[in-house]
């Protein structure tokens, strides 16, 4: 093959899920000897790629090509005969055997008929020294760090496989010092000619590690380009969809003008989830969260309800300082909380629209006061009607509504506790036009009527439009607080993507 050649393709390949295209016509290469990142936000067509080059999905249309032959995946592992070998964030190896066990699961050496321990440990010795990892073959594997287990699951992936590595988040769990110890093994394999395919949310890492980078948005290929002819803004651009040429003062009110404070973090955080910030919530603002999928947006946002107890910090309320351990906690203080995924952590399937809607409410009242059924109808009938929830009964399941019918619905389940500050976690994300708009002017009214939210969004025009204030997130910090002038998304984009975009007063 010539140097450019590709090891591993995607030619054409597109993947239908009944009426949704997950991936659309996309063209995709990886070399010997590079690290090529691939980069989307939610939605991109990502995890869709990867189970086609994996063997996990059969594409609509479309071939995956190895070493310039077509190739035809089975599973996962007819890709790893093939070559290809795959580790994940969450490690997929058994951490109650041993590291020697875990590295030759499959295909232990033998003598006699039995397992060869001793044979398979010296192996394991050898094999592990590769990596400069001098641990003890016999131990468990589930007594060392993640970042050891990763670098045994490279191990193991690399010996079965040996031409193509994708390493699919594999820093997501990693303190710093972990990944630069990472970084030097993928460096070496790189090193040797494997083709490693990088899946990452952290920009600082694409930039420290890969050799070039392909961007996927909403199921099509954006662009691949080497990293030598980018910068973070540029590649923050590309997957956003954003020309951050333009600017422009939204018609927001400055945050002066938001007097009364409701809430105050100071110095709240949670170790390998969120660094420490602090922030004052004023009634009837809305404060906009921005940043690229896996900065700690969502993190953020669940360890102010306590959905994740904070373990650093403080935090106030109406200037009395106090401590959310759960999620009960802050429903007591008067917080709301619409989960990203609506359908794993915000509705309850089996229940019916009217149980949805109240039982929030009900777990604020406590079971000692049940709401009787016609409280829960009157409650119910209340929300649908003032949400437009396009329901055939209350009384059905709510997981046969739409999912924008389903979004008004978690969203009506905290209206009704008649919260002090609501989140938001992405409420537009994948709804139709109309209940689209409905949630946004609901915003609109919210904000009007006094109540301080806190909304996530990737769709940065919509975020600028109802912000009073927004919050940039980069790398698991906040890196930029925005008002004034400044909300507009050209600057949101520059503070994604830029190291030292600081704090605005």
């Amino acid at each position: 093959m010539t140097e450019n050649s590709n090891v591993l393709e995607a030619r054409g390949v597109s993947k239908i899920f009944g009426t949704h295209t997950a991936l659309d016509h996309v063209d995709f290469g990886l070399r010997a000897g590079e690290v090529h990142a691939l980069l989307g936000e939610n939605g991109a067509g990502k995890s869709t790629l990867i189970k086609i080059l994996t063997g996990a999905y059969r594409p609509t249309s479309g071939g995956v090509y190895l070493e310039g032959s077509e190739i035809t995946l089975d599973n996962p592992l007819h890709a790893q005969a093939y070559g290809i070998g795959t580790v994940y964030q969450e490690v997929n190896l058994l951490p109650n055997r041993s590291v020697a066990e875990n590295l030759f699961l499959g295909h232990q050496p033998r003598k006699f008929g039995f397992v060869d321990v001793r044979k398979m440990e010296a192996d394991a010795r050898v094999l592990l020294a590769n990596y400069d990892l001098h641990i003890n073959p016999g131990s468990e594997l589930g007594s060392h760090s993640v970042a050891v287990q990763q670098i045994v699951a490279i191990a193991r992936a690399v010996q079965l496989s040996g031409k193509v590595l994708i390493l699919d988040e594999p820093t997501a769990s990693l303190d710093r010092n972990e990944v630069a110890r990472l970084f030097e093994v993928v460096k070496g394999l790189k090193a040797k000619g494997l083709a490693i395919l990088f899946i990452t949310h952290f920009l600082d890492q694409v930039f420290a590690i890969s050799d070039r980078v392909t961007v996927l948005r909403n199921g099509k290929l954006i662009e691949t380009r080497d990293l030598t002819s980018l910068n973070r803004t540029d590649v923050v651009r590309l997957m956003l969809g954003k020309d951050i040429a333009f600017s422009g003062a939204t018609d927001i009110e400055p945050i002066g003008t938001h007097d009364e404070v409701l809430l105050e973090f100071e110095g709240f955080g949670r170790k390998r989830s969120v660094a420490p910030f602090s922030l004052v919530v004023h009634k009837g603002e809305v404060i906009g969260v921005a940043g690229l999928l896996g900065s700690g947006r969502t993190e953020m946002a669940r360890i102010m309800f306590g959905a994740d107890a904070a373990d650093q910090g403080k935090l106030r309320v109406n200037g009395v300082e106090t401590t959310i351990h759960r999620t009960t906690d802050a429903i007591k203080k008067g917080f709301g909380f619409c989960p990203e995924d609506r359908k794993a952590e915000g509705i309850l399937g089996d229940l019916s629209v009217r149980e949805n809607i109240v039982i929030a409410l009900q777990g604020k009242l406590g079971w000692f006061k049940a709401l009787d059924r016609d409280e829960q109808l009157e409650i119910a009938g209340k929300f649908g009607e003032a949400m437009d929830i396009r329901a055939a009964s209350l009384d059905m399941p709510v997981k046969l509504l739409s999912g924008g019918n389903q979004q008004k619905v978690i969203l009506s389940r905290w209206l009704a506790t008649d919260p002090a500050f609501l989140i938001l976690d992405e409420p537009t994300r994948g709804i139709d036009v109309g209940a689209h708009a409905e949630i946004v002017r609901t915003i609109n009214r919210l904000r009007d009527e006094g109540m301080a939210m806190l909304v996530i969004s990737s769709e940065l025009d919509e975020v600028v439009a109802y912000s009073s204030r927004i919050v940039v997130m980069r790398e698991r910090e906040m890196v930029a607080e925005l008002t004034g002038k400044n909300i507009n998304a050209g600057v949101i984009v520059h503070a994604i993507a830029n190291n030292n975009a600081g704090v605005e007063a």
